[in-house]
């Protein structure tokens, strides 16, 4: 299964892990992904969203998510 956040495509960023020489290594950052329950066309579905996207559906009172 994929790091891809099911509302807003975020996905895993890459870059450079540097150390006190300032050698550089690669590393990834992932992205903070729940599982959640959600009502997607009529149907209760568990799907992998973001943690920034769920506080944003949160706020905006969204009625599909049972978390």
């Amino acid at each position: 299964m994929s790091r891809v956040c099911a509302v807003s495509g975020k996905k895993a960023l890459t870059g450079n892990r540097r150390s006190h020489s300032l050698r550089a290594t690669r590393r990834r950052w992932n992205v903070n992904l729940q599982k959640v329950h959600m009502v997607i066309d009529g149907k209760p579905q568990t799907v992998r969203v973001s943690a920034r996207a769920l506080k944003t559906l949160k706020s905006k009172n969204a009625k599909a998510v049972n978390a």
